[in-house]
């Protein structure tokens, strides 16, 4: 599972947050207060969801674990702010190098795909993980408690350092 490098362009989100940990997993209460309201955006680019986790910037991944708190975004990608719903915010995305892997399973079975990108293709790539957040997009081929779900998994990235 080789991912693509993409440079990302810097994204303006509109959505709803929720802190959590993994241990203690709200996301689907997070996608839940999400999606009924998200008609409500006004100029969305497309129909693309993206499901974003932001980590405290004195976070090392090195001791990251069950019990890392970190702030989880359900959002949609838009042209301007000038409008946000009641009970919604405003996120922006910061640009940079990402991996992104195309993931097609059931999210429920995704801790094989982390454990690869992480334990195996990181190390033994070109790149380091970089303190920025990581998204996944779940688009037109992303079906809920799917097996045959597609979704794409955003990973950032930096050239390793030479002088390590």
């Amino acid at each position: 599972m080789d991912p693509r490098i993409e440079t990302l362009s810097e994204k303006r989100l509109i959505g709803k947050r929720l802190r959590m940990t993994i241990a203690n997993d709200k996301t689907f209460d997070l996608w839940r207060s999400f999606m009924p309201e998200r008609k409500e955006i006004k100029n969305s680019l497309s129909t693309d969801l993206f499901c974003v986790q932001v980590f405290d910037a004195s976070l090392d991944f090195k001791g990251f674990n069950p019990d890392t708190e970190f702030e989880k975004w359900a959002a949609i990608e838009v042209s301007d702010i000038n409008y946000v719903p009641d009970n919604m915010e405003t996120y922006t995305l910061a640009g940079g190098l990402y991996a992104v892997f195309l993931y097609k399973d059931m999210a429920s079975n995704f801790g094989e795909t982390f454990r690869y990108i992480f334990g195996t293709w990181l190390p033994q790539s070109i790149y380091d993980l970089d303190k920025r957040p990581h998204f996944e997009i779940l688009g037109d081929k992303y079906k809920n408690n799917d097996p045959e779900s597609e979704e794409e998994v955003w990973i950032p990235i930096k050239p390793k350092n030479p002088n390590k």
